[in-house]
């Protein structure tokens, strides 16, 4: 069964961080580009950031570079997103996805696993 599940989030002030982590399993992990994705009551799902299956390069959305950053660690099947400098407009649920073409991808319909997501809320 290929499954992943998001860990990490809760309610934190502006200017907090916050670690997420995306757990693996059921699939190699290290043959799948990683994505974060994140989605605001009536907002639509929006890429932040994605991590290939070769090289680990990354890539990220223009609002949360500087701030955030997104890790793989293939051997214990878990993916991180480290977000520093929270700001309210990072509130939503954040999903991990994985793309078995290990293409780096910001794009949600190009990944074929999803994880159930993890609130994320940043208010003071």
């Amino acid at each position: 069964q290929l499954q992943l599940v998001e860990s990490g989030g809760g309610l934190v002030q502006p200017g907090e961080s916050l670690r997420l982590s995306c757990a693996a399993s059921g699939f190699t992990l290290d043959h799948y580009a990683i994505g974060w994705f994140r989605q605001a009551p009536g907002k639509e799902r929006e890429g932040v950031s994605c991590i290939s299956s070769s090289d680990g390069s990354t890539d990220y959305v223009d609002s949360v570079k500087g701030r955030f950053t997104h890790s793989r660690d293939n051997a214990k099947h878990m993916v991180y997103l480290q977000m520093n400098s929270l700001k309210p407009e990072d509130t939503a649920v954040y999903y991990c996805a994985a793309d078995v073409r290990g293409v780096c991808s910001r794009k949600w319909y190009e990944y074929d696993y999803w994880g159930q997501g993890t609130q994320v809320t940043v208010s003071s």
